[in-house]
């Protein structure tokens, strides 16, 4: 079991934006177990009179808003742009929760690399969480696209992210046509991809420069490309380029607010294809498409009453949205305020109960490793709970999004790591043994 991680030690680093050029002070603090990635904007000219949670932008899909040359976000009319890079060297360093306190409207860079976030995160140090890391393995392809640019999602051949990156500026011959396969780890990430610049053309910087943008920078701070090279500059790679767009990925990667196993494919992607990719990834997990459509589910409710003999008031899985062979699966138990437990649990503060969270757990695993048994006769009973832990509330309206990872498997019992999140929270996990019985005569 992989676990979360946050930084050791709190940090902070000043500099100016990359756009705007104005300055801002950013301090990285470290956060509990599920609180993922979240900024929050301490100028009193933006966030004074608001209430603290308008504030508080947290750094996921839900709260990109569009931008061109990079991504930002923005919350209650707060927003803070140009996020990837520090985005990048946060997860690329394998960190998954922190709070990031800013000053400014934009992020502070230096020469348009992740290498000074990164750094500062290695200097500060990681340490290790209790809860599990909430994972998604992309299980079937998922692809976008737009023109001639392309980005796919697909199935990998172990528990890795790998990027493969086709970038094509045959218009400046300087660049030309780079590919790189990457493979995602924190060590290789501070080496390989986090030092490669953010780059442009030069008649690109002048039109930047002619709208009151990156004013503040010289072709010596960032890279800037003509036809024959650098301007001023210098790679630090031979495929610079190619690199930095794989930082670009990474850090709107980031967005979806756990990690990825598996496949990317990416051809001429940027930012805006990086976020719509991820908010497909998202809507997958969630159950739902895109337009807010509910997507077909893996086993709807009839399927799921075929396999558990569970029934009201105690059947807690509404639907089945992933599910992958005696290895992992994804449920559904949407919360109303109409469950007959809220009358005594409590009145005037309804929470659910955590034995049947814990039990919703537990069904969900009885299907992931029962599956194969239907109308065979088996039955899922609990043999045992271990490291068990109720992370926050769930109350009425709240969608619980259930995970159950198998970790043994054998022919009349199984082991299964649990996860179950609101939200990009956890609410609760647990280690559940059980045994397949056979079920008695009707």
């Amino acid at each position: 079991m992989i676990r979360q991680r946050t930084i050791d030690n709190p940090l902070t680093l000043t500099g100016k934006g990359l756009f705007s050029g104005r300055p801002c002070r950013v301090k990285l603090l470290p956060a509990g177990e599920g609180a993922g990635i979240v900024f929050v904007r301490t100028n009193p000219a933006t966030s004074a009179g608001r209430a603290a949670e308008e504030a508080r932008i947290p750094a996921t899909s839900e709260y990109v808003v569009r931008r061109e040359h990079r991504t930002g976000l923005s919350h209650g009319g707060v927003g803070v742009e140009t996020v990837e890079h520090l985005l990048a060297a946060v997860w690329g360093m394998g960190v998954d929760n922190v709070v990031i306190e800013i000053d400014g409207d934009e992020v502070p860079s230096t020469d348009g690399s992740a290498a000074w976030f990164a750094q500062a995160i290695r200097e500060a140090g990681i340490r290790e969480q209790h809860a599990a890391r909430a994972v998604h393995v992309i299980s079937e392809p998922v692809t976008v696209s737009n023109g001639p640019a392309m980005l796919a999602a697909l199935p990998g051949a172990d528990d890795s992210l790998e990027i493969l990156f086709d970038l094509d500026y045959s218009d400046i011959p300087c660049v030309g046509r780079q590919a790189m396969s990457y493979r995602l780890t924190s060590e290789s990430f501070l080496t390989e991809i986090a030092p490669a610049r953010t780059f442009c053309r030069s008649a690109e910087a002048r039109a930047l420069q002619a709208a009151g943008q990156c004013t503040h920078l010289t072709p010596k701070d960032m890279l800037v490309l003509d036809p024959t090279g650098p301007v001023d500059n210098a790679f630090r790679f031979p495929d610079e380029p190619v690199r930095h767009k794989i930082c670009d990925l990474i850090g709107d990667l980031a967005l979806l607010g756990r990690r990825l196993v598996g496949r990317i494919v990416a051809c001429q992607s940027g930012h805006e294809l990086n976020v719509k990719l991820v908010r497909e990834l998202a809507a997958r997990i969630t159950g739902a498409t895109l337009t807010g459509t509910p997507a077909l589910p893996v086993m709807d409710i009839r399927k799921v009453m075929r396999l558990l003999p569970h029934r009201y008031p105690f059947l807690m899985i509404d639907r089945v949205v992933s599910i992958e062979e005696g290895r992992r699966a994804v449920g559904i138990k949407n919360v109303t305020i109409n469950e007959p437990f809220f009358q005594g649990h409590y009145p005037g503060q309804p929470i659910m109960p955590g034995v049947l969270i814990l039990e919703a757990m537990a069904q969900l695993s009885g299907i992931l490793l029962g599956r194969h048994l239907e109308h065979t006769g088996k039955v899922a009973f609990l043999l045992s709970m271990d490291r068990v832990k109720m992370r926050r509330p769930v109350q009425p309206g709240d969608q619980l999004i259930l995970e159950a990872v198998a970790l043994h498997v054998r022919p009349r019992t199984g082991h299964c790591r649990c996860t179950a999140m609101v939200g990009d929270e956890v609410a609760a996990e647990a280690e559940i043994k059980f045994m397949l019985v056979d079920a008695e005569p009707a």
